[in-house]
């Protein structure tokens, strides 16, 4: 008997002789997404049930040689069952499948809370099992089946009907904040709302380069099973983050580890502290919470949530957001946050919060971020950078450096999206090995410099304590003969009359709730 061999190369495994292009296994997933999508199959309908199929076929395969490994699905239920059944035999067994395994403990019934099918041909259905069924997954290179979720992921964001963009970072925003942060083994990462795991798989790629690290066994393990913790409490978004991981090689398939708990995390304290907290917590100022009243309509009433151990009592998600990664962040911890401009300059609870963040953190980095990177129209968005430590009589704060990246920068979506290079000057003037040992580029001499730093004595003595701090001219304002092409006039256009709107929606709501 001839015997079994398995060669995998950067892009192409061998199995038993016979070679398997992985980039032509990528475009067969996407060929076949565009055949559902004429169903009105949408990316995230088609990402779910790639998400079931997927773990179930690679859960088969670690039951075969060469791991003979005991999977904790029901034989009932495994994948074989799948790939035995056709027409409306396949999709009542579907349907039930789904069903049964949503009641399953650990990773399994993490991953299939809530599931349905959404492909309701079964013909289509039983294509796509054996389109998964074809190929070895288990073997690929966890770059390649990461990248083919990834981009699954990415295409689901710019399908803005589907309003998926929001749990969606600008992957060179994700790895310009990693790069900064450079995240050290056997300490922890959290992100009390992960979306889709963006940070998370970031700050392994980095972690896992050895370029960066050389891990050895057990910080491989540990970074493996004990570094990531997240939240995320939409179920179909926590789904993909799940698969997410997985595919990367984070957490194990039998594990019953909750590595992303599906709770509120604003609703109490964490019962753990952090080394690092990585995060874009969701845009949109006001959390609140939908309810039936008497008439039998559908209202929002705004929500607060009552922390002791917050500063400020307020509705304003983002602001809370602040409070509680604050709160998370070991004494020697350190964040990067990405948040609105509003948590930057708003008064009351906001200038309370900044000025507590200022004396209770050392808050030393500040990037102004362009327009047109983010899949929600109209945002306008910073990354603060804020080191956790013991408390202290004075303000930890002494100076923050702000480097502008949104006067006279111009980035949309398709015709320019954000790469990791446009980042590259910042990280430079970052210095991630010694941020300590860092050199302006604003001067007299040189008023353009984008780098520019800030006393606490500067920043305090600004009016509400605003961080909003520019000072570059805006050259589109003077230079007519310079103006930017008329599509990306259009899209300012269209971000600023969004961002107005939404300003006014706001009001509407608290002069309404305030009838009431």
């Amino acid at each position: 008997m001839a015997k079994k061999t398995t060669t995998i190369n950067e892009d192409k495994i061998i199995v038993e002789n016979k070679v398997v292009n992985t980039s032509s296994i990528v475009s067969k997933v996407w060929a076949f997404c565009n055949t559902l999508r004429d169903d009105g199959v949408g990316y995230g309908d088609y990402l779910e049930q790639l998400t079931y199929l997927l773990f179930l076929k690679m859960a088969d395969e670690y039951t075969h040689p060469p791991h003979n490994r005991k999977m904790p699905i029901p034989v009932a239920y495994n994948w074989q069952t799948l790939t035995n059944k056709t027409g409306d035999e396949l999709e009542v067994h579907y349907n039930h499948l789904l069903r049964e395994l949503a009641k399953e403990k650990g990773i399994l019934g993490q991953i299939f809370t809530k599931s349905q099918n959404k492909i309701t041909d079964p013909a289509k259905l039983y294509k796509l099992i054996a389109l998964i069924n074809a190929e070895q997954w288990v073997l690929m290179g966890v770059k390649d089946k990461g990248d083919i979720y990834e981009g699954l992921l990415e295409k689901n964001a710019e399908d803005t009907k589907s309003g998926a963009g929001q749990y969606f970072t600008p992957r060179p925003l994700i790895k310009a904040m990693v790069e900064c942060l450079r995240p050290q083994p056997m300490k922890t990462i959290a992100d009390p709302a992960c979306g889709t795991g963006g940070f998370f798989l970031a700050a392994y790629d980095w972690m896992t380069d050895e370029k960066n690290l050389s891990l050895d066994k057990g910080q491989k393990q540990f970074l493996k099973f004990n570094t990531f913790f997240g939240n995320e409490i939409v179920a179909s978004t926590r789904r993909l983050a799940l698969m997410n991981l997985f595919l990367h090689n984070i957490g194990d398939i039998d594990s019953e580890q909750v590595l992303i708990s599906p709770n509120d995390s604003l609703i109490s304290a964490s019962e753990t502290r952090y080394d690092y907290i990585l995060a874009n917590p969701p845009f949109g100022k006001k959390s609140s919470m939908t309810f039936t009243n008497e008439d039998g309509e559908q209202e929002k009433e705004d929500l607060t949530y009552n922390r002791q151990d917050f500063w400020v009592t307020t509705s304003n998600k983002q602001l809370n957001f602040v409070q509680h990664i604050k709160s998370m962040l070991k004494t020697t911890g350190q964040a990067a946050v990405v948040l609105p401009d509003n948590v930057l300059f708003e008064g009351g609870a906001g200038e309370t919060i900044r000025k507590k963040l200022l004396e209770t953190t050392d808050l030393h980095t500040i990037l102004r971020l362009p327009t047109g990177i983010f899949y929600a129209n109209g945002v306008k968005a910073n990354v603060l950078f804020f080191d956790g430590k013991p408390a202290s009589k004075d303000p930890w704060t002494k100076e923050i450096w702000v480097y502008d990246y949104r006067t006279n920068v111009h980035h949309t979506l398709k015709k320019n999206p954000l790469k990791l290079e446009d980042l590259r000057d910042f990280i430079t003037a970052y210095n991630p090995q010694n941020r300590h040992k860092r050199n302006e580029t604003f001067s007299e001499a040189n008023p353009e410099g984008r780098w520019r730093k800030f006393t606490y004595e500067e920043i305090i003595a600004r009016d509400k304590t605003s961080l909003d701090i520019t000072w570059l001219k805006d050259k589109s304002l003077a230079d007519l003969d310079n103006l930017p092409d008329p599509d990306e006039l259009a899209e300012d256009i269209v971000e600023n009359l969004e961002t107005g709107l939404e300003s006014f929606r706001a009001i509407i709501a608290s002069l309404n709730a305030s009838k009431g």
